[in-house]
């Protein structure tokens, strides 16, 4: 489901691409062609003006007035040869009547757009004509860009919806995975337990019955770990350096005698609201990674600190590290490094923190071949 979701966000990036830069391409060769066609029709009214000024009292200038007059669209302005504005043409009315200096300005932006033409008056008189781009053509170029936000926010909008979806499926998965888990061990739970109680009226395996009902009473945590997935978690006020040395001294029961532990923290009373079956979890899931990761000999360090707005427990190994590329992807679904396993437990992991008790779970360093720090941040 992850890979499908990245591919229909590489596919609508790609789309989005060809789409502007496709869009852009066309505007510009649009733009052009209408750039050159008023300018065509502003030398056209030049030559219409410059035919007025020298027609004879009995010419024909209807076309010269008609061509003058259906110019209605690209904003001119004339000057002496001062530079003094003579008239203007197809400007803001209203800006023109109170602003002194819109005229003004308006002439330095079409002299940077476009030279100007020159119409002769008379053998010692020239008029400059000066112009500027349509409305219409001002809008044909800045479509490509309203394109490109329209775009952007559909390709938001979509991956927006794709990546709920995704979530939803992976959570309903979970979800159910989980309770059937949880419903699958509880059947043999029972039996196992109602023969615990057979076995111990055997005096000479009393110390055996008791250790396999600590393996039983183990096995009930995990199932009451998997029924709570999905479910809205109880969370309680506990001390978060007692919760964690417990599962400290749990797993340093069961590591290499190789491996040393060592749990730090300034204060021995850090209170936080957990779920305590669920954070067990994490923290017994972390221990675990890092065992694997050291292959039989190293140091695992949990550090516990309390700030004033939250709380961190950084568990760091000296196993073999996760390379850069991995620090997301170990957190995906099936992504795993190992040659067993199913890839699922820092997805899990990162899920109950983040969903459940509404914190965060990453990477805080790792280098190869020197270890791994990973940060569970909880706030107060």
């Amino acid at each position: 489901m992850f890979r499908q979701y990245i591919g229909w966000k590489f596919s609508l990036v790609a789309v989005a691409v060809v789409i502007i830069v496709t869009t852009i391409w066309f505007v510009n060769n649009l733009s052009e062609k209408i750039q050159q066609e008023e300018t065509k029709k502003v030398a056209t009214w030049v030559e219409a003006n410059q035919e007025l000024l020298k027609a004879s009292p009995d010419a024909n200038l209807n076309l010269a007035v008609e061509i003058i007059r259906t110019n209605t669209t690209i904003p001119i302005i004339l000057t002496d040869d001062h530079g003094n504005i003579i008239d203007h043409r197809n400007l803001d009315s209203a800006a023109v009547a109170d602003n002194n200096y819109y005229l003004q300005n308006e002439l330095e932006d079409f002299r940077k757009q476009h030279p100007p033409f020159i119409m002769a008056v008379d053998a010692k008189t020239n008029y400059y004509i000066y112009y500027g781009d349509s409305l219409i053509l001002r809008q044909v170029r800045y479509y490509p860009y309203i394109q490109l936000l329209v775009v952007a926010l559909f390709i938001g909008v979509v991956l927006f919806a794709l990546s709920s979806t995704n979530r939803a499926t992976q959570n309903l998965v979970w979800v159910g995975m989980a309770k059937e888990t949880a419903h699958q061990l509880g059947t043999p739970l029972s039996s196992m337990e109602a023969w615990l109680e057979i076995l111990k009226e055997r005096e000479e395996i009393v110390p055996m019955v008791t250790e396999m009902a600590k393996d039983v009473d183990r096995l009930k945590l995990i199932t009451d770990r998997f029924s709570k997935i999905g479910s809205v978690p109880s969370l309680e006020e506990r001390n978060i350096v007692e919760q964690v040395a417990t599962m400290v001294a749990y797993i340093r029961k069961r590591a290499p005698q190789k491996v040393q532990f060592r749990l730090e923290s300034e204060e021995q009373d850090v209170a936080a609201m957990i779920s305590p079956p669920l954070f067990d979890w994490v923290v017994e899931n972390l221990l675990k990674n890092a065992l694997d990761a050291m292959e039989g000999t190293g140091e695992i360090t949990v550090q516990i600190e309390n700030h004033p707005t939250h709380i961190t427990i950084d568990v760091t190994d000296t196993g073999k590290g996760i390379p850069k590329a991995y620090h997301d992807k170990i957190f995906h679904p099936g992504f795993s490094t190992k040659k067993r396993g199913w890839g699922l437990g820092l997805s899990l992991a990162k899920r109950i923190i983040r969903d459940y008790h509404k914190g965060r779970l990453s990477v805080k360093w790792s280098e190869v071949n020197k270890g791994t720090t990973f940060r569970i941040w909880l706030r107060k």
